[in-house]
């Protein structure tokens, strides 16, 4: 150290005192940010979309929650005058929870089949250095690109050779095979953010493939398995081209079909009974969005930032 650091002799200055008047004010470690200004814009777009979704969803709760009369006399926006819960019963005595029940077991089974199936096919994919795997990755890949309406008729022989023709294995089928190329995409991107270290270290263990996928991908791949499972189930819930195709028993009808055949029998007699049909076809769905929103920005994300 210099002797001038050292020297006790030296003389320190005494700190300026304070100028009178209004007070310092102790100033903020870093650079100060400036205020941003309100996005007006955006706030305008997003009270425009506001309004565009929730004046239909209004209209069909509304419509659905008034009596017949009162839905010819009074506007189709205006508030019911009393609230009756008779259309619901409606739907209901009429078959239509029949309906719900088979797009529930159709939508379960689909969702099931497809996350047993991407999953091992997507840890084939990212841990393989085969070109076998990776040719069959590429030709799995070709199916986003094929439409339903394209494959109804081979679809159609394939289901009455297989001898499952209108039951409703014949529409979990062909939902999720069509329903696979987005899935195994979605968890390939979600597989490759997991460090390769991770998959070495369990390999160095002694883990198998098995222990692996059970023990490390199938916790670290949730927001993947999530939003894979939510998408499956919203393309299963509203398919309408196999229950048409593949089924012709009223027994085996799914709630789209019931919902079509209902608008048919009630849309120009009783339009508050066919939106409380509307409402019930709804409610799974909102059901599944408020389970996995959390998952599906993320699940969708994944893989991009490599």
């Amino acid at each position: 150290m210099s002797a001038k650091t050292l020297d006790p002799t030296r003389a320190v200055a005494p700190e300026a005192a304070p100028r009178p008047g209004r007070p310092r004010t102790a100033r903020r470690p870093g650079r100060a940010h400036p205020r941003r200004r309100p996005d007006w814009l955006g706030g305008l777009g997003a009270a425009v979309w506001l309004v565009i979704v929730a004046v239909p969803l209004y209209y069909v709760l509304a419509s659905s929650l008034r009596e017949k009369s009162d839905y010819l006399d009074a506007g189709p926006l205006s508030v019911p005058h009393r609230v009756v819960l008779s259309n619901y019963r409606t739907v209901l005595d009429s078959g239509f929870a029949g309906y719900l029940w088979n797009s529930i077991l159709v939508t379960v089974c689909t969702v099931a089949l497809v996350l047993a199936l991407a999953l091992p096919a997507a840890y084939a994919i990212v841990r393989s250095r085969s070109r076998f795997v990776s040719a069959g990755f590429s030709v799995m890949l070709m199916g986003l690109a094929i439409p339903a309406q394209a494959t109804i008729v081979p679809v159609y022989l394939l289901i009455t050779r297989l001898h499952t023709y209108d039951t409703l294995t014949a529409i979990v089928l062909p939902t999720a095979a069509f329903s696979l190329p987005m899935a195994i995409l979605v968890l390939t991107s979600t597989l490759r953010d997991i460090p390769g270290e991770l998959y070495e270290a369990m390999t160095v263990d002694g883990a198998n493939a098995a222990h692996v996928l059970r023990s490390l991908v199938l916790p670290l791949t949730r927001p993947g398995l999530v939003t894979v499972g939510v998408y499956t189930a919203l393309g299963a819930w509203n398919g309408f081209i196999f229950p048409l195709v593949l089924t012709q028993s009223d027994a085996r009808r799914t709630v789209t079909l019931g919902l079509w055949n209902y608008q048919g029998q009630q849309g120009g007699i009783n339009v508050p009974a066919t939106m409380a049909a509307v409402v019930l076809s709804l409610l799974p769905l909102l059901a599944a969005y408020l389970f996995g929103r959390r998952h599906l920005l993320s699940g969708l994300t994944a893989g991009f930032g490599k």
